[in-house]
């Protein structure tokens, strides 16, 4: 809906690794956090100007596991080819691992990453296109 802004949930066995990971890899602060909201524990991070954030959970006494696929991903579009290669650095330096995406089109101007969940980030070396056959 125009005008809103979005969050991303989802949960996490390893809260707070995993939050040190974005924090150091995408560059992301903590916007909000709880610990026991009825047995949930979590963090919102983002970009305090920006209109999407990210929220990671852990529901104490359950265990989520791995990512269910290999396509759950974020996509992030840098087009500046030295930010997109800097950026590629760090995600690595904060422990995210390089790998093939499952869909092949990530790799043709991008690079994909898997965090301690399994779960990926891409970076898109290229702007944000609408495509649309109809316009």
């Amino acid at each position: 809906m125009k005008g809103s802004i979005i969050r991303i949930a989802r949960p996490t066995d390893k809260l707070t690794e995993l939050v040190e990971m974005y924090k150091e890899g995408l560059g992301f602060s903590i916007l909000a956090s709880f610990t026991d909201h009825d047995g949930f524990d979590g963090v919102v991070l983002g970009h305090s100007n920006e209109s999407y954030h990210i929220e990671f959970t852990h529901h104490r006494g359950t265990s989520v596991g791995k990512a269910p696929t290999q396509d759950n991903l974020l996509a992030f579009y840098v087009p500046d080819k030295e930010l997109w290669t800097k950026q590629c650095l760090i995600l690595e330096g904060a422990g995210f691992v390089k790998v093939n995406s499952y869909n092949p089109y990530w790799d043709v101007s991008g690079s994909t990453f898997e965090d301690i969940d399994g779960y990926r980030v891409v970076l898109q070396n290229e702007p944000w296109l609408i495509y649309n056959k109809n316009a």
